[in-house]
């Protein structure tokens, strides 16, 4: 098949994929994996070849980044189900203060938002916003755009939530995931100011009615429904210990200590490992919180979440393979002066074409990051594209992720957990939750780009 049918087949095949999620509501992973099996029969690619393509794909990115998915998602869910969120989220509030309530949902949200899911996220810190609203008479709107900005924030750019944990193995740089917390921490830095001042100036803006018996319970008796809350340092170290670990692990490799000593520490900065840390200081948790009778349930409930991101993940990388066996970037090469010309932006325009048209960020984050596929492949669009270095790569997941934020709109859940839970219309959802979601993935891409000029 000539190079520009098989462009007019890979756009089709883009156009059916979000026409089956967003429309006739097949799950990700069965349109993905439709389409990358009927992409595979259109671009020619000999029959006999095919089950070891998918197989290839598939288990590629398990075995690159699954059980770290898993980590991540299983010290989300206990950090919730514990009330160490919560904690976290006191410990915002008892440090920026009262007088500063936008500032401190925001800040709230992207701690919190860091192990849990943000639609979880924002369930979870609903009351606190509530009642923390009916204390101090702040705007019930700008502290919703402001924590539903926060928890968005680390959402897409941080791990070890899923899409930049997935996004991380698909372009190469999942043994690296520090070097990925630490630019999605950079890059959601100017987000979250952008997102602040969004809050601060259409909380005056719009208004919601509200009713007494909406009110809820005061601040210090909702933190009293859960008992007691865990210390501060075991509601972090489940997230920081990783963290500690996995520098280590860099600073140890770059200054080439070896010999048992830097095995080990290299060892225990591994990701997996490092993450596995992770467990067990949330496992540590749950026995404080005498829990621990809870951890079987909490686990099997968190792989029910964590095991359809997997498979989308996975499916993710099969359209990849199929991308590349194909022939698509053989002809994209040959026409390199036009994909150039737009850099570092071709990932965020990829990415926010999914994310709009079918609403999950997650599924966005991870099918763009197939589409660029390994940074160290030189048949691979990164490669095309100049990101043909770590670093290079780690702007690109940041590319992709701020991609995935534009927009939440109806056909996103967490535009509805948000609306919803704020008491807010659908119209005042789109002033709000859909403008916020466009300013912040506008200034991530413009942050990433300006990272670009200095880093590549």
């Amino acid at each position: 098949m000539g190079g520009m049918a098989l462009i007019i087949c890979f756009v089709l095949a883009i156009i059916l994929m979000i026409f089956l999620i967003s429309k006739l509501k097949v799950h990700p992973f069965l349109a993905l994996m439709s389409i990358s099996l009927l992409l595979a029969f259109v671009a020619g690619i000999e029959l006999g070849r095919i089950p070891a393509m998918i197989g290839d794909g598939f288990s590629g990115i398990f075995k690159s980044i699954g059980i770290v998915i898993i980590f991540g998602a299983i010290i989300g869910t206990i950090l919730e189900k514990t009330g160490a969120a919560l904690k976290l989220a006191d410990m915002v509030v008892n440090t920026v203060g009262k007088k500063r309530p936008e500032l401190a949902m925001l800040i709230m949200g992207w701690i919190v938002g860091i192990p849990v899911f943000c639609d979880s996220g924002f369930v979870v810190l609903n009351p606190i916003r509530e009642a923390l609203r009916k204390k101090i008479a702040a705007s019930p709107i700008g502290m919703a755009v402001a924590l539903s900005a926060g928890l968005y924030a680390s959402h897409v750019f941080i791990p070890p939530t899923p899409g930049p944990i997935a996004a991380a193995g698909a372009v190469g740089v999942g043994n690296n995931l520090l070097l990925v917390i630490l630019m999605g921490v950079i890059v959601s830095i100017p987000v979250l100011l952008a997102a602040y001042l969004f809050a601060k100036w259409i909380g005056k803006r719009v208004n919601i009615e509200q009713n007494q018996e909406d009110l809820t319970d005061s601040y210090e008796k909702i933190l009293q429904q859960y008992g007691k809350l865990p210390s501060g340092f075991l509601s972090i170290a489940p997230i920081l210990m990783p963290i500690v670990f996995m520098a280590l692990g860099s600073i140890f490799k770059i200054l080439g200590i070896t010999g048992t000593l830097g095995n080990l520490v290299q060892f225990l900065g591994s990701p997996i490992i490092a993450l596995a840390i992770g467990v067990i200081f949330a496992v540590i948790l749950l026995v404080q919180s005498k829990k621990m009778s809870e951890f079987d349930h909490l686990t099997n409930e968190t792989l029910k979440i964590a095991g359809p991101i997997l498979f989308i993940t996975a499916a993710g990388g099969v359209l990849g393979k199929v991308i590349t066996e194909a022939g698509f970037v053989e002809y994209i090469k040959q026409n390199a002066h036009i994909i150039t010309t737009v850099g570092i932006f071709f990932p965020f325009i990829i990415s926010a074409i999914l994310k709009t048209a079918q609403g999950s960020s997650t599924v966005a984050i991870i099918t763009t990051a197939s589409i660029m596929g390994m940074y160290s492949d030189s048949e691979s669009l990164m490669t095309l594209l100049g990101l043909s270095s770590e670093i290079g790569a780690v702007l690109c997941v940041m590319a992709i992720a701020a991609g995935a934020m534009c927009v939440s709109h109806a056909n996103d859940s967490y535009y509805w957990v948000v609306t919803n839970f704020s008491k807010m219309t659908p119209q005042q959802g789109y002033k709000t939750q859909t403008l916020l979601t466009l300013i912040m993935g506008f200034t991530g891409m413009l942050t990433v780009y300006v990272l670009s000029l200095f880093l590549l």
